[in-house]
């Protein structure tokens, strides 16, 4: 007979939200647990060497930003090898072999743009500006518990009062303009900004990052902010960039860091169901027999693995429930990740240039050019002509490849979303072959270099990664899914209808990328319950 291990919380799922909230647990003096199912850490934000150890590959998500500055300090992270390599902005050729560059440096951002288009020159400093003052809005409320709405409750009139009363400053005009962000198409917002087509497509790209929708579709203007916004509890705008020994490098710091606070992290540790007696979540067990009580369980899984898997039906609502199973994650997202022989060289910019290979290199010369690869996506075909978000962290980082050589992340879109329960590999696969076509169209011998391809499509990151329908989100940055309905209405608190389990994955409130946001907010929510 097994016997139980006792914890004071046991956390299910070792991504970037359950290292943190183990972490910040642990220094509040809580005996924590990390089970994760897979052999290493990290979820969506891991490093592997699928083209044997000299390459070290970001499988999955590639670029830090949004992880709040509290965080890297709670946790000292870079005590353990955290260390961001900023990048240099946004390089975007084009097939006719002209480039426009989008520097980070203001000054010369300017300079670029009015090669192009001096009007757009001049609106890119206004968009800035109003950029960041909506980040000054929008920060306070991503770091907000959602108010539990249609509440009679006390203290959830109370909560809605004190959001109200936050919001009491915003002159007619931000109150405006909030709404459009929350239901404008990233289209219309841009051209409502920018006239050139060149300028639009390349900052497009940032509404329809792992969406399941196209620039024109309602709601893409807010995922266009949701990327933009770097230290959200500030509200200003952040700089992206390639953490050393790529995402797993952040991963690999976060469990070091806890487990010096004494965190106990287990791999290969697949749950199985979460135990709950009388209401109440009483740990859980794993595939393979073994238990841990605890009297707090937070899961940072997709809601769906964790509510309809793992927990029986029986002790949730019916209304849960069913706001659970009708929960979106779809994806038409592909991750190709190459090897090379050398850096491409670029018709446009045929020397090498740490402004290029070291910056995102975006293939998207329109909105057009996007709407029609969603289109075919939706249509029930991988696009013909996708776009693509491209890295090469090792311009910076050595340690990914060896000299001379480098390892390209290539995120592109769009693939049917049914592909995420049946797969087409031979057509992902001649999906992945139409974006080297597309690096080659632009940098000619691109395709003679690659000397490793890792090809992962929406069922690949389902199944390996626990990431639902292939989602970076687990879960659409929707309308109808942010805010006090992320995940369900009257459970945006990170709490769930089972006491003493808690939520606190990409799919709630603050979610979507790397931010941790979830993890500091599950943190307070328990602190608070015990």
């Amino acid at each position: 007979m097994t016997t139980a291990q006792r914890f004071d919380v046991v956390v299910i799922g070792g991504g970037h939200n359950g290292l943190v909230t183990a972490g910040l647990l642990a220094k509040q003096g809580f005996s924590v647990c990390v089970l994760e199912r897979r052999e290493v850490v990290g979820g969506a934000a891991v490093t592997e060497t699928p083209f044997g150890p000299d390459y070290k590959v970001t499988a999955l998500s590639y670029v830090v930003s949004l992880l709040p500055p509290a965080v890297v300090s709670a946790l000292e992270l870079p005590r353990f090898g955290y260390h961001v390599y900023p990048q240099h902005g946004y390089f975007a050729p084009a097939a006719d072999g002209t480039a426009l560059q989008v520097p980070a440096d203001a000054a010369r951002r300017h300079a670029e743009l009015s090669r192009y288009s001096p009007s757009d020159a001049d609106a890119m400093v206004r968009w800035d500006a109003w950029l960041g003052r909506l980040g000054a809005i929008l920060g306070p409320l991503l770091t907000t518990v959602p108010p539990k709405l249609g509440s009679k409750r006390p203290g959830d009139l109370l909560d809605l009062a004190s959001l109200a009363w936050r919001l009491k400053a915003l002159d007619v005009g931000q109150v405006g303009d909030v709404t459009k962000l929350f239901t404008a198409s990233v289209a219309d917002l841009l051209e409502d900004w920018f006239e050139h087509p060149r300028v639009r497509g390349v900052m497009g790209v940032s509404g329809i990052i792992g969406t399941w929708a196209g620039p024109r579709s309602p709601g893409t203007a807010y995922v266009l902010a949701h990327h933009k916004l770097g230290d959200l509890g500030h509200g200003h705008a952040g700089a992206w960039g390639f953490p050393r020994g790529g995402m797993g490098g952040v991963t690999q710091a976060m469990r070091q860091a806890c487990e010096a606070l004494g965190v106990v992290v287990k791999t290969n540790a697949a749950v199985d169901r979460i135990l709950v007696t009388d209401g109440r979540a009483m740990g859980v067990a794993l595939e393979c027999g073994d238990e841990f009580d605890a009297d707090t369980v937070v899961a940072t899984c997709h809601p769906q693995l964790a509510f309809l898997r793992l927990v029986e039906r029986r002790h949730l609502p019916g209304d849960f429930v069913r706001a659970i199973e009708t929960w979106r994650s779809r994806s038409g997202t592909v991750k190709v990740n190459v090897a090379v022989d050398r850096l491409p060289t670029f018709t446009a910019r045929p020397r090498f240039d740490p402004e290029v290979h070291g910056g995102t290199i975006v293939l998207s010369e329109s909105l057009d050019d996007l709407e029609g690869a969603f289109q075919d996506a939706a249509a029930g075909r991988a696009a013909a002509k996708p776009f693509a978000d491209i890295c090469i962290p090792s311009v910076f980082d050595p340690t990914l490849a060896p000299e001379g050589k480098h390892v390209v992340s290539m995120f592109a879109q769009w693939v049917p979303h049914t592909w995420a329960a049946a797969p087409d590999r031979a057509g992902l696969e001649a999906f992945a072959d139409r974006v080297v076509a597309r690096v080659e169209a632009v940098a000619p011998g691109f395709t003679s270099s690659v000397l490793h391809r890792q090809v992962l499509g929406p069922h690949e990151m389902a199944r390996d990664y626990g990431l639902v329908g292939g989602n970076i989100f687990h879960g659409e940055l929707s309308l109808s899914q942010l805010f006090h309905l992320r995940p369900a209405a009257g459970f945006s608190d990170f709490r769930t209808p089972i006491r003493g389990l808690y939520l606190a994955s990409s799919a709630t409130h603050g979610g979507g990328g790397v931010t941790g946001l979830p993890a500091l907010q599950v943190v307070r929510a328990v602190v608070e319950d015990r």
